[in-house]
Order: structure tokens, then sequence, then C-alpha cells
């Protein structure tokens, strides 16, 4: 039955692909895949949908996210991967492919089903909209089999797949929100009754009989709340999942960390004690894997979360403290920090704690007791990373500028606060007066204390272009002109005052020492929740006085962020609607994609040189490879505890953590042994007019070539002989990630 079935439908698509052909269709069906006839449509109707469509319109837009996303990231996705149909491309040498056959699978048509699963939810919105969606939606799933990529019964198969989850998606949101949406929050849902029918309503007779606005202010309070922790815990439980997934790998510094973690120690070469406590605790529940490692990222962000919206809800409104976590999730520069385990996630999670301590410690009715839990907050924040000691400068400022708050200097309250930050820093006090004080050094190099100050505007620019990306560029602009124009007002409302006091001098001190060194966008990160807060709180009042520009910014913000969150999530999305994947050397998410493959290009070498009858370790030319190939290399990670297999080029200085630990010196270890040397190549320059040429669907190419890398003259010293094995390209599909090149070390003196 199946042999027969796979008759027809190969026979089906040579009569499409072959026998059908012509010159009109040669120009035209390939141009169905390209993103410059589709995508600026798109972008456009769904901008004018949240701007202009309303209720309906709005609704429309999460819908249509919503269905596609399930449709395409999860239904086309493990049906391809459990089919295996190959493309009619491999399958069949006699295929006329228009476009590139790549290797995944056939079965179904994820083009097909997006397309149909766009035209079911404009249809249950729009019923008109049948008439021109279901002829474009034909149309590409025809193109499907035309160019080669896709048999009949692939484009068939998801055109029903498609629409079927659409429908299912709507009915099934739409449902979820008559059962819960009456019980939790029956006060919206008599607004809305019906998700798919957004303009009928249900009589209100008993708010209307009450006529009380402050309990019904305090319902809808109750609303934002319960709506907060609804989006709270999807986002804890997507991350969770996300990450189990194993869509992204470790970055260095995570895995060079992990390394840490399996050193416990008062403090490390360039970081607090922290970050290596807060691993081995997530290693020690999930094991040596990627969650384990991330674990704490995703849940310190659901904790700062909850804070922050109780925070906002006791001292403005639980609406503002809503907008502020969805504008803190379309912010690129915070979502990363809810995936990835750096020392940011737990630095900026105990500033806000601290920063909320003391605001109720400054307030009339504060206690000793809050300003032991600041000072605690801000000794563990000292202990993720150093920029934590700006808390008492910031403190400091506030009590310069707010003069009420400075009878809490007669207290012992503050003192205590500084007592207890003071102790935190003991471990790495010890830890470096018994290293030559080499964290001072690094940090002080890092920040370019040392250099000659020649005022540049060089780092400002890229400083503010970068936190302006990175920020998202409304919100950024938001956040910087409220806090130029606080000011007016700030003698009345020491809130603000106070945001600005925890977030500004931050932000502005980097601001001005870009003026003489590079800074690193993520140097920042504390002050943004504060800048937020100041932003949501100023623009909420500018709202209320009636100037209507901010909704049509903070729909434009959260578009971006929107984007931004889906793209930084899985970038290979934007192949899937341009039709072609972003060259390696954008994509976002190059720095944790592709080390498991270049770890298995790496042991391939080893294990052809281990054919000689000698031990064979690995040296990386960075720390950070150090510890992924550790991680990713099952034998290198067993061996841990007995003695490392990867080890970090030497040095005859200190340069890294894994100096300070003789069992990472494989000099006098490994004698006679043989080795296999990594170095990392820098990837090709994007040529001139990238951009027009992947848009229009043409060859992206590279400019120049990658110069090879000469063998280390400290390799020729160590080694009787060093052969240079070449350039490794390291490819996920047909994109290069990564390369390397690799050298067989004999006979280590």
């Amino acid at each position: 039955m199946m042999a027969c079935l796979q008759s027809i439908d190969t026979a089906l698509f040579r009569l499409v692909n072959q026998s059908l052909a012509n010159p009109v269709f040669d120009w035209l069906m390939p141009k169905l895949a390209r993103p410059a006839l589709f995508l600026p449509v798109l972008l456009a109707v769904c901008a004018f949908f949240l701007w202009k469509g309303g209720r309906r319109g709005r609704l429309f837009i999460l819908c249509f996210g919503l269905a596609i996303g399930l449709t395409d990231g999860v239904v086309c996705n493990n049906i391809k991967k459990t089919v295996g149909r190959s493309r009619p491309g491999i399958a069949l040498a006699d295929t006329r492919t228009l476009l590139g056959s790549t290797m995944g699978g056939s079965m179904p048509s994820s083009h097909a089903a997006n397309w149909f699963a766009a035209t079911m939810v404009c249809f249950i919105f729009y019923r008109r909209s049948w008439r021109f969606m279901v002829p474009a939606a034909a149309l590409v799933s025809f193109s499907r089999v035309y160019n080669g990529v896709h048999y009949p019964g692939d484009v068939i198969a998801g055109a029903i797949l498609g629409a079927g989850c659409a429908a299912a998606t709507v009915w099934s949101v739409d449902g979820l929100w008559r059962r819960l949406g009456r019980r939790w929050f029956p006060l919206w849902w008599q607004k809305l009754p019906s998700l798919m029918l957004p303009d009928t309503q249900v009589p209100d007779e008993a708010a209307a009989s009450s006529g009380d606005p402050l309990a019904r202010e305090s319902q809808l309070n109750r609303y934002w709340l319960r709506l907060g922790y609804i989006f709270i815990g999807s986002l804890l439980l997507f991350r969770l999942g996300y990450l189990a997934s194993g869509i992204i790998e470790l970055s260095k510094d995570e895995a060079y960390q992990w390394l840490w973690s399996k050193h416990l120690a008062l403090s490390y070469y360039s970081k607090p004690p922290g970050i290596a406590l807060i691993q081995f605790l997530g290693t020690s529940i999930w094991g040596d894997t990627q969650l384990g490692v991330r674990f704490f990222s995703p849940v310190f962000a659901a904790i700062l979360s909850v804070v922050m919206l109780r925070f906002l809800a006791r001292e403005t409104s639980a609406r503002l403290g809503f907008l502020l976590l969805v504008i803190v999730t379309g912010a690129p520069l915070m979502s990363v920090g809810t995936i990835l385990m750096t020392i940011d996630p737990p630095l900026v999670l105990c500033w806000t704690l601290a920063m909320i301590a003391g605001w109720r410690a400054v307030q009339p009715d504060g206690s000793t007791k809050d300003w032991a839990f600041a000072g605690m907050a801000a000794g563990l924040g000292f202990l993720s990373k150093y920029s934590a000691l700006y808390l008492p400068v910031c403190w400091a400022l506030f009590f310069l500028l707010w003069k009420p708050a400075r009878v809490q200097l007669r207290k012992p309250g503050p003192y205590l606060a500084l007592l207890l930050i003071a102790l935190s820093t003991l471990p790495v006090i010890v830890w470096n007066s018994e290293h030559g004080w080499i964290t001072v050094q690094h940090v002080a190099g890092n920040a370019g204390i040392a250099s000659q100050w020649k005022p540049t505007l060089r780092f400002f620019w890229e400083f503010l272009l970068t936190e302006a990306a990175l920020l998202n560029p409304v919100f950024f602009l938001g956040a910087l002109w409220a806090m130029a124009a606080f000011w007016k007002r700030r003698r009345g409302n020491p809130l603000w005052l106070y945001f600005f006091c925890m977030g500004g001098p931050v932000f502005l001190g980097h601001l001005a020492w870009s003026l003489h060194s590079r800074i690193l966008p993520n140097w920042i990160a504390p002050a943004v929740l504060p800048m937020f807060c100041l932003m949501v709180v100023y623009w909420d009042m500018r709202w209320r006085e009636g100037f209507r520009a901010v909704k049509g910014w903070l729909v434009g913000g959260i578009i971006f962020g929107l984007v931004a969150f889906v793209v930084l999530h899985q970038s290979d999305i934007v192949g899937k609607i341009a039709g072609q994947p972003l060259p390696a050397e954008i994509d976002p998410l190059r720095r944790v994609r592709a080390w498991k493959a270049t770890t298995a290009a790496v042991e391939r070498a080893r294990q052809k040189l281990l054919a000689e009858g000698k031990p064979v370790f690995i040296i990386a030319d960075h720390y950070g490879m150090a510890g992924l190939f550790s991680f990713y290399l099952p034998e290198a990670k067993a061996a841990l505890h007995a003695g490392p297999l990867v080890y970090c080029q030497a040095s005859t200085r200190p340069n890294n953590q894994l100096y300070f630990w003789p069992e990472y010196r494989y000099r006098g270890q490994r004698t006679g042994e043989n080795a296999i040397y990594v170095a990392e190549q820098d990837l090709y320059r994007l040529e001139n007019g990238w951009l027009w040429k992947w848009l229009t669907g043409r060859q992206v190419g590279y400019a120049g070539t990658s110069s090879p890398i000469a063998a280390p003259p400290f390799l020729l010293q160590e080694f009787a002989s060093v052969t240079d094995l070449g350039g490794q390209e390291i490819k996920l599909g047909q994109r290069v990630f990564r390369r390397v090149q690799l050298f067989e070390c004999r006979n280590l003196r």
C-alpha cells in the first residue's frame, strides 16, 4: 500500500516538476520562496493590525503568531524528524531543482503548513479573506513541488496539518479564555466573552449598580497581578523547556565557569565565587548537563519578575508592573540573561532586591531589618559581580539629593548594610592576597585605567548604538528621555528620584568612561531595571496627561521586542520566513552553536593520532574552548576528577583561572605524550551588499580569506614535531559557523 502511494506521489511530482515546466514558471515559482515578495507585506500587515486593527486585529495577530509557532516549531519539525523522508532533489536523480535541496525532512511541507495555518486564522477572524488567502497558499504550495523541493503528498499533508493546527489553536485558546476568564477576570471577560467574537459583550449589571470606582480599581489591580503571574509562569516553563531542548549549546564563558564549579574556591582570577557556586548547585540537581549549568538563570528571572511586579503594584499599580515585565522581555540584553548563566543574572537579581529593600528602609516606618536585608542582597551581588559596589554610591547620591532620607544616617541601619557588604568582600580579599592581587590587575586592565587619557568619540558612539540595539531602541530612547525629563518633577516624587539614583549613575558613569575606553554592553546590566522603572512611571504620567503618542511607541517597542525575542531564541526562523538562513557570521546564536560539531572534529583528529599507540590530550588556544571541549567530550568530562584531558595553552604569566590549578599544566605531567592543538580562526568578512543579496535570494559570499595560523613558537619548543592538519570548517547545514586549525603535536619534551 505504501509503495503504491509512493509511486503515485512520485508520478505526480514528475508531472508538476518536469511535464509542466515552462519559462514563465521557471521565473515565477522560485520567487515565491523569497522574502522580498512576502516578508515586507507580512510585517506591514502585522504593524497595521496592531496599530489600527482594534481589539479584533490584536487578537488576530496573537492567534496568528501562536498558530504559526505551533505548526512550524512543534508539529512540522517533529513529524519531519519522525518520518525522515528525503527530499526529491536527493532521492530522485532526474529532479529539476530550482532551489537548493536541504538535508531536512520532506514530509510535511512547512511552507504549505504555515500558509494554510495563516489562511485558517485569517478566515476565522475575517471571513472574506479566503478569496485571496486560499489562492496564495495554493500557489506557494504548488511552487514547492514545481521547484523540486517537495512531493505533492508533502504539501497536501502540510496544508491539512497547518489548517487543522491553526483551527485547534484558536479554538483551544478561545475555550481556555471562556473558562478561566470568566472565573479569574470577570470584568474583562464581560467586555470580551469570546476571542473569536471580540465585538460582543456581556451586560455587567452588578458592576453598573455598585458604582464604586475604588473597588473596581482594586479588582483591576488584582487582575493585572494574576495576569502577571500567568505571564511569569508561562515564561519560566517555556525557558526551562527551551534549555532542556538543546537548541543552543554552552558559550565559552559558561563552560569555563563550569570548570570553576568543579574547583570551588574563595574567589577566581576574574570573578567572585558566586557563579561557581550557582553552577555547582544547578549541576548537583540536574547533573553536568546544559540544563544543569543554566537552570538558575530562568529561575532567577522568574523571582526577579515576581519581585518587581509586586513592588510596582504596591508603589504605583499592578498594570505598570505588568507593562514593565513585557518591556523587559522585549529588551534583548535582559532576555538573553534569562537563558544564559553568566554573572549578570544573579547580579541583577541581587541589585533589585537591594534596591527594593533600600526603598523600604528609607520610608518613615523603615527598620534596621530592611537595611540588613539590603546589605545582604548587595553583598550577595558583590559575590556575583564586582559591579555591586556601585550600590553604596547610588544610595549616597539619593541621600544627597533627597533631604528627608538623611535622617537614616543618624540610625544604625545604613552602617549595618555597609558592614555586611564589607564582610562579603573578605573571600575575594583573602584569595587575592594569596595570588598577587591578580583580580585587581585584571579588572583595571579591562577598564583601561592604566592607559593614557585621550578623549575619543569612537567608543562613545559605539556604546550608545550598541546599548540602543540591545535594550530595544524604543525603550532605550524612552528611558533616556525619562531620565532627562524627570528632574522637573523630582522634588515632589522621591520614588522617581530613587529609580534615577539606582540606575542613572551607573549608566551615565559608563557613558562618560566610554570617552576613554571601550565599554562592554553588559556592564550597565544592573542599571537597566531602575531605568525602565523610571521610564514606565514617567510615560504613564504623560499618558494620563493626554500625550497619546505613548501608545504608539509602546506598540512599536513591543513589536521590535517580540521579533528580537523570537530570533534570539531560534534564529533559524529567519531562514524559514526568508527562504534562506542568515549568514553564520551575523547569526545572533553563533556563539552558542556548533560547539558539539567542533568537539567532534577535534575528537576525530585525536582518535586518528591515538592509533599511533601513545596517549593523546588536547590543547586549546582559549580557556573557553578548553571548557567547551571538557564539557562536550564524554571522555574529557569523565576524566575531570582523575586529571584533565583538555588543557589551555601554556602561559608564563597568569591570564586565566587555569593558570592557578597545577593539574592543568601539562608540562611535566604528560611528558612523551602526543597532543592535538586547536586554534580558532576568524570567519571571513561579509562582502559589501550582502544584505541586499540575501534578501533577493542571491548567493552571499565573503570578502577576503581567513589567514592560516602558523604553529605557535611555544609548540615547536615543547614538542619534538608539530604537523599542521590545516583548517576545518564547522558547518550546521550549509553554513560555516566556525573555522578551527588543528595541529598534531608529537612527543612532549
